[in-house]
């Protein structure tokens, strides 16, 4: 039976090492959704086994796609429907999502891409999670979408695959439309070109949809704030899987809280995932950085609060805020509004939990400002929220007494979180 609850144990000094992060989430959906896209086999190295990720995968092959992992779910071998999938046009198919904010949305556009009846719904923090700027982008395009109240979840697909055209796709509450649709375009009848409306939130991540796109046959042409699409296949290839850079980040933040020195492998400087931009702010506030051909180094030093957009890197949010309990002065964060939507409010639900934790929070629409105060021992809810969970578990490296609820929730993707954090310095 999963543990209710875990106690940090503090670390007697500053925290040294080596490690390698499981593979990233972010690459792992979205090399599913191109394998199973693909004319052909493709061989999937890297790959991140956590609930996300196991969700996305179950859900193809509920739709006839043959997926094969390796017997610790690494690597696995996807055979490509071609755009064509083997279920039933004829049945609708019910797929429950968890609370996975990339499977929902990548699988409503691709699966309307493919053509077919579908119902997409989840837990119930998931029929929280706005869906319909998405849906509307899809009716643009020709599809017949539909979800609860015109925004929510569950979703509702009926569709003869996608006519191709223009929509305008809002782009202010996440990145993960635009990649969604970016995905499913190349499967359209005819030319698709995608026009942002407002600002895009989590850009880094649009970049990597591109990129992975591109590594399996497709060309994305970007005109500033258009994306053109022709008519294209995906190809079956061998694909290796970054590290998860926003796991990385929690490392790198063990050795600025306790003035340590952490090497975090199988990342660097060019990455394809923009969380390894954490390590900027760390260096803002004082740390040390090295960037090495396949790794970045972290070594700690006194703590300064800075004032930053994280904008690009919003899923790194938390783990800032566990640093900026340890530094002198003000650390501001602001430009991350989309964070009130993700798997719980990580603005609002953030600063309640730093408040207990003995910090000034102040809260804005699009962030949060955090005075570290006197720290004292705490049980830190964590909202079934993976990253809530990881990052405030940090505190406890230099304060006792610091108990994380309901730890399972990191299974969202990082399953072996805990382990790999006590082994870094038990």
């Amino acid at each position: 039976m999963p543990e209710k609850v875990i106690e940090i144990p503090p670390a007697a000094g500053p925290i040294t090492g080596h490690m390698t992060p499981p593979g990233s989430k972010s690459l792992t959906n979205r090399a599913l959704v191109c394998a199973a896209l693909a004319r052909g086999r493709s061989t999937l190295t890297g790959v991140l086994d956590s609930e996300d990720t196991q969700i996305m995968g179950a859900a193809w092959r509920a739709l006839g796609v043959e997926i094969q992992e390796s017997e610790d779910r690494t690597r696995c071998e996807v055979h490509g429907c071609g755009g064509q999938l083997p279920a039933d046009r004829g049945t609708c198919h019910a797929l429950f999502m968890g609370n996975s904010g990339t499977s929902i949305r990548f699988l409503t556009a691709a699966l309307a891409a493919c053509g077919g009846q579908y119902l997409l719904d989840g837990v119930p923090r998931m029929q929280q999670r706005p869906i319909g700027d998405l849906g509307a982008a899809l009716r643009q395009l020709g599809a017949d979408v539909s979800c609860r109240d015109g925004q929510f979840p569950p979703v509702q697909v009926n569709s003869q695959g996608l006519v191709g055209g223009r929509a305008d796709v809002a782009a202010n509450l996440s990145s993960q439309y635009l990649s969604g649709l970016l995905l499913a375009a190349p499967l359209a009848h005819t030319p698709v070109q995608l026009t942002l409306v407002g600002e895009l939130v989590s850009e880094p991540y649009v970049d990597m949809t591109c990129a992975i796109m591109r590594d399996f046959g497709v060309q994305v042409e970007r005109q500033e704030r258009d994306f053109h699409i022709a008519p294209q296949a995906y190809q079956g290839r061998d694909y290796a899987i970054e590290p998860d850079a926003s796991a990385a980040s929690y490392f790198w933040a063990a050795a600025a809280i306790t003035g340590g020195d952490v090497t975090v492998h199988g990342l660097h400087k060019h990455s394809l995932q923009g969380d390894v931009d954490f390590v900027s702010c760390l260096a803002q506030m004082g740390c040390r950085v090295e960037y090495q051909p396949n790794a970045i180094r972290v070594i700690g030093g006194p703590l300064q609060g800075i004032r930053v957009d994280m904008n690009r890197i919003s899923d790194t949010v938390q783990t800032l805020a566990a640093v900026a309990l340890f530094a002198q002065g003000t650390t501001e964060v602001r430009g991350v509004a989309h964070n009130r939507v993700k798997e719980t409010d990580r603005i609002e639900d953030l600063a309640t939990e730093l408040r207990r934790l003995g910090a000034t929070v102040e809260t804005f629409p699009d962030g949060l400002a955090i005075t570290p105060g006197p720290l004292r021992p705490t049980r830190v809810e964590t909202y079934h929220d993976h990253r809530m969970a990881m990052s405030l578990a940090l505190v406890g490296l230099r304060q006792p007494g610091i108990v994380i609820d309901n730890p399972g929730c990191t299974a969202k993707t990082y399953p072996n979180y805990f382990n790999d954090l006590f082994a870094l310095y038990r």
